[in-house]
């Protein structure tokens, strides 16, 4: 390791954890810029070679995804080989295709232009989703889209896959294709100013097992090539020209962490306990039916959110009744018998299904507008399509039903009644299904959290959503960078409403999930253990975290510390002492 220049001062950085590990190396600057693409009007006598011109720079595009995409299966997994699937689709869609020859018909201007225009339109409708998955999946079009117009101008793509000696690789952002050819030898972590934690980029690191760091804000113009960096993917740090002593105290860090993560796999594979014999079921997130190697890989006990909108969102037409069928049905039997809970269609004002964008007129505050089981009971043709397919799924594994964004008792009544006529249906044809399958209802809306009693009568079970449930409670918006530091879990009013939603439930015998970003928060997890909650949902990599913690406490110790909190006023003073409470139990060395 060379010597830390004094002359120097360091530099630090807050970003977004995303893959960990502790790096430390010199930077290289991944820099590209828009294509400048020509503008001008195209004879008539030669449009029919344009259009051809177009098809030909598909049918180029396509041979070098399916390139990317089979040395991605041979060096990393099929899973990740999967994401170029999706690139694939939209080489095939006929919408965005027959768009902009249309387009091009219509104006007569260059191809490029017209499908730059179709094509930016596609990615605006995906950039405003809600979801930071499927938001990040604008990439994949917005990636394909260039590599097209890339070939149109007989461009060559600039590439990660050479990289001259060990290196940083500090970019804006990495899409897809250029995230699966970085160079494995030589990429030593990954840090971009944008991107989030679901990003391609990330997945590629976590498979190359580096740290990745993402959201630097502007860390490109503040770096370049050949400056040393430390790379802090546990905390999500950069530390640009780090002196001696941040070097040696990284050097223990990252001993420290290793041993922790040891620890933590070699907890997962014991059961989810407390030190006073009660147990936790611990379950995952899921959005598309490949997660399933991940739910086992990291020891879930099945799946407590299954959010079926990937389906719809990651094709450009409504998904049938036996597709869907045949994916709630893929997941049901690779689990079996550990529980599917499956939550209905949460689309809405924030997320068009892209081959039925007149289904959802733009709408100045989408997050409480016409979204969810919103959108469903007005669209019950979409909706029974989705229930006879989760219905006929049933007959396998051990599924389970849930409803979103439920308002009250007559919300509930209206959908249960599109139930009820799904399942007639079905008998009257006699298709068989699970006639016992649970239902039950996420409460996220606080109309719903204060009348969980009224709500019990029509549910086998409740899930919390703290995600949206915070949300509301709080009036705000989550995604909104200048108010996001107002988005506070630990506020008295959350912890209060959770106790409620748990006390009502048990008193009238239903259990209660967590399926939000708390569950998966292992400073966190004691007090919602000590509210009372029975069972906790995540993405599968943080479940080793939880169980850690899990088998660290009692379950009379959470009590305690949940009664403590519930005496708090402010969300600072619960968020300290939830931390104390965790330091004092998973031991930092």
């Amino acid at each position: 390791m060379p010597e830390s220049d004094p002359s120097k001062p360091e530099i630090i950085v807050q970003g977004l954890a995303a893959s960990q590990g502790i790096a430390y190396g010199q930077v290289f600057l991944f820099l590209q810029s828009d294509l400048e693409l020509p503008s001008y009007q195209v004879d008539p006598d030669k449009r029919a070679e344009e259009v051809a011109r177009f098809e030909h720079a598909l049918l180029v595009t396509r041979g070098q995804i399916q390139k990317i995409r089979d040395e991605v299966e041979k060096n990393l997994s099929s899973n990740e080989a999967r994401i170029f699937d999706a690139h694939l689709l939209v080489l095939e869609d006929q919408a965005l295709i027959a768009e902009t020859i249309r387009e091009f018909e219509n104006s007569g201007s260059n191809i490029e232009t017209c499908f730059n225009a179709i094509a930016k339109r596609y990615i605006q409708a995906f950039s405003e989703i809600d979801d930071e998955y499927l938001r990040e999946r604008s990439g994949d079009i917005r990636d394909v889209v260039q590599r097209v117009l890339s070939n149109l101008l007989g461009q060559a793509a600039a590439s990660l896959s050479r990289l001259a000696d060990k290196r940083i690789v500090v970019a804006n952002d990495i899409s897809p294709s250029d995230a699966a050819g970085i160079d494995r030898s030589h990429a030593l972590a990954i840090v971009t100013d944008s991107g989030s934690r679901t990003s391609h980029a990330v997945i590629v690191a976590r498979s190359m097992k580096i740290p990745a760091v993402v959201g630097t804000g502007n860390l490109v113009t503040r770096v370049k090539n050949g400056d040393w960096m430390l790379v802090d993917g546990y905390d999500g740090l950069v530390i640009v020209n780090p002196g001696e002593q941040t070097l040696f105290r990284y050097g223990k860090i990252e001993r420290i962490k290793k041993s922790i993560e040891q620890r933590l796999f070699k907890a997962n594979r014991q059961p989810s306990v407390t030190l006073d014999g009660v147990g936790v079921v611990l379950r995952a997130n899921i959005e598309k039916e490949d997660e399933v190697a991940l739910v086992k890989e990291y020891l879930g006990s099945g799946v407590g959110l299954f959010r079926t909108e990937f389906l719809y969102l990651s094709s450009q037409k409504i998904p049938t009744e036996d597709e869907q069928e045949a994916a709630y049905r893929k997941v049901a039997e690779q689990l079996a018998p550990a529980p599917v809970v499956i939550r209905t269609l949460d689309l809405g004002g924030d997320k068009p299904i892209a081959g039925a964008p007149s289904l959802f007129p733009r709408e100045d505050n989408p997050f409480l507008g016409f979204r969810a089981i919103r959108f469903c009971l007005e669209n019950t043709g979409i909706f029974k399509n989705q229930l006879r397919a989760i219905l006929r799924a049933s007959v396998v594994g051990n599924i389970k039903l849930m409803y979103p964004m439920i308002s009250g008792s007559e919300e509930l009544a209206r959908a249960n009644a599109v139930l009820d006529e799904c399942r007639q249906e079905l008998r009257s044809q006699g298709v068989p299904f699970d006639e016992m399958m649970p239902v039950g209802t996420m409460i996220e809306i606080p109309s719903a959290a204060y009348t969980v009693d009224i709500l019990a009568a029509q549910n086998d079970f409740l899930s919390i959503g703290t995600n949206d449930l915070i949300q509301y409670l709080l009036a705000i918006d989550r995604v909104n960078n200048r108010i996001a530091h107002l988005y506070e879990p630990t506020h008295p009013a959350v912890v209060r409403t959770l106790r409620h939603i748990v006390e009502e439930a048990h008193r009238n015998k239903l259990k209660v999930s967590v399926c939000g970003e708390m569950a998966s928060d292992p400073e966190l997890v004691p007090l919602l253990i000590g509210l009372g909650v029975d069972e906790l949902s995540m993405s599968p990599p943080l479940l080793p975290a939880v169980k850690y913690v899990i088998r660290a406490m009692t379950l009379a110790d959470a009590k305690r510390l949940a009664e403590e909190a519930l005496g708090k006023s402010t969300a600072r003073e619960i968020l300290a002492l939830c931390g104390q409470f965790y330091r004092e139990r998973v031991p930092l060395e």
